[in-house]
């Protein structure tokens, strides 16, 4: 399982990648919004690295802005693309986000296996 989502993680972060610098006719446009679009897309890496890496959380989530940071700037030698601060700012939030839905799920599944297994034991006697 791990190397699936380890597999997806990079995988998605490609594709990110290649909309973010690619050319602008072959990126996927939807009704989002270009923020909304870029929300959504981060949110996905920070949550797909998140469950990927569990040990390695935090400093993912600072590799995950720095990267941000220098995909933004990679943009002013990409035609057709332009840096912007604020789609800096949305990215790097979103993924920190979606590192932190990654954080609650794991807790959230911890807590839920101990409660099943402590229910399928029985009670002591």
């Amino acid at each position: 399982m791990s190397i699936l989502v380890r597999s997806f993680a990079w995988l998605l972060a490609a594709a990110v990648t290649f909309a973010t610098l690619g050319p602008p006719g072959l990126r996927p446009h939807s009704d989002l919004g270009q923020d909304g679009e870029h929300a959504l897309a981060f949110i996905l890496v920070g949550l797909a690295f998140g469950l990927a890496y569990p040990r390695r959380r935090l400093p993912g989530a600072g590799a995950a802005v720095v990267l941000i940071g220098v995909l933004e700037l990679m943009q002013f030698w990409a035609p057709g693309r332009h840096a912007r601060l604020e789609d800096f700012l949305v990215d790097a939030l979103t993924a920190c986000f979606g590192f932190a839905l990654a954080a609650v799920a794991d807790w959230a599944m911890t807590r839920f296996r101990a409660s099943a297994s402590a229910a399928s034991e029985g009670p002591a006697e």
